[in-house]
């Protein structure tokens, strides 16, 4: 079952567009947040403790790349679920867009708005864009102490599939 949602990925290291920057490492805290859905319910990391969560960071609501992505999340959200996580999807797109991108990909987990001030808890985790005004790419696995024990950030163009994600989660359960 686990295989039906990896993906082909490529290494970190620099994008196209020169290097990406340093996002945070396994070990760290993971920063504590609460931002809003796309139905104006806030969701703070806290919430979540003594659960892994999964953190997907993503460039925009709607481009190819980021619905394909989200897209695939959500039909793994049974395999996640088999390891008792929360998927949290967060980019600096408005509540408005969110709720709508939701509604059109019947999606079932939280987006989740860092839209004001933009990007501030992307820039929490190091995956903030400056340059595009953007969330980076990137993936985050905290366990339920609220540590990060993995990360990846992912060229823009690259969906990075569900199997980081996957043997980050088989790894918490060792």
């Amino acid at each position: 079952m686990i295989n039906r949602f990896r993906r082909n990925r490529t290494s970190g290291g620099p994008g196209a567009d020169g290097p990406l920057p340093e996002i945070l490492s396994p070990g760290t805290a993971a920063p504590a947040f609460s931002l809003p859905d796309g139905q104006g319910r806030v969701h703070s990391l806290e919430a979540y403790r003594d659960q892994p969560v999964i953190l997907a960071f993503y460039p925009a609501d709607g481009s190819p790349v980021c619905t394909n992505q989200l897209v695939l999340y959500n039909e793994a959200l049974p395999v996640f679920g088999e390891y008792g996580a929360q998927l949290l999807a967060i980019s600096v797109d408005s509540q408005a867009s969110h709720q709508v991108f939701a509604e059109q990909r019947n999606l079932r987990f939280p987006l989740l708005s860092d839209f004001e001030p933009k990007g501030a808890v992307s820039r929490q985790y190091g995956v903030y864009d400056d340059g595009r005004g953007s969330s980076q790419r990137a993936l985050f696995v905290i366990d339920g102490q609220g540590i990060i024990r993995w990360s990846y950030l992912s060229p823009a163009n690259v969906n990075p599939g569900a199997d980081g994600i996957l043997r980050a989660l088989e790894a918490l359960e060792l």
